[in-house]
């Protein structure tokens, strides 16, 4: 690779850099958005498995064995392309016209965040588990109800052992959604291959694409940190 080869990263009319910023903008979309849909659902797994009745248990528990067993690519080909079979059959039985289809973005979103679901339950659900007993009984004994109890109790201490686990599943679905690539969406990864493929620079761009990866996790890490922090003020030993 010569010096000359470092301005296809450039933003000039050669260069591949503004195309591989809004790459990187809509990796960071999608994972964003898969993230939250997975802590809700995740949620409410871990929900159901502490606190539900028996079919709710059993129920959360084979999810989070399916989704945690299966690859995520396989999880991603399903609703991209099964996705596609399930709106046409809606839209025909419906009498709406074609052609049907549904967006790498949603597919790769719902995907991805159905797995971190699974990830993400576990994680509510040892912190939800680790929040002292006695101050659970304390608030019942003043009267609190079971809202007040979860806003003021369980969430606040549950939410300082949960943080680092959410960190590193965070993490995950970054990385995760350079598999979304396969459905022609426009990510990171998708347009490397591409920026690789046109110019034949392919050690240039897949490490340009690292550069881009690197960058996303290293500030997300950097956030999490401080919202550890955050969260530990107050608590013994939070400030180390």
């Amino acid at each position: 690779m010569q010096i000359g080869d470092l301005a296809l990263l450039g933003f000039g009319d050669e260069g591949w850099g503004l195309v591989l910023v809004k790459a990187g903008l809509m990796t960071l979309a999608v994972s964003v958005a898969a993230f939250l849909w997975g802590l809700g659902l995740g949620m409410l797994i871990a929900w159901a498995r502490i606190g539900g009745n028996a079919v709710l248990r059993a129920l959360a528990e084979a999810y989070t064995v399916v989704l945690r067993g299966v690859p995520e690519i396989l999880v991603i080909y399903l609703f991209y392309f099964g996705g596609r079979q399930v709106v046409t059959a809606v839209g025909t039985a419906l009498g709406l016209a074609g052609p049907f289809d549904i967006s790498g973005f949603v597919a790769g979103m719902l995907a991805i965040g159905l797995i971190s679901a699974a990830n993400q339950s576990e994680v509510l659900r040892g912190a939800w588990q680790a929040v002292p007993k006695g101050t659970v009984e304390a608030g019942r004994v003043v009267g609190m109800t079971r809202l007040t109890l979860f806003r003021r109790v369980i969430a606040p201490q549950a939410m300082v052992t949960a943080l680092p686990g959410m960190g590193n599943q965070w993490q995950s679905v970054i990385k995760e959604s350079a598999l979304v690539s396969v459905t022609g969406l426009v990510e990171t990864m998708r347009q490397v291959n591409v920026a690789a493929g046109t110019t034949q620079e392919h050690f240039l761009f897949y490490a340009a694409g690292a550069v881009i990866y690197l960058i996303i996790t290293s500030l997300s890490d950097q956030l999490f940190r401080l919202a550890e922090r955050r969260s530990l003020r107050g608590h013994q030993h939070g400030g180390l």
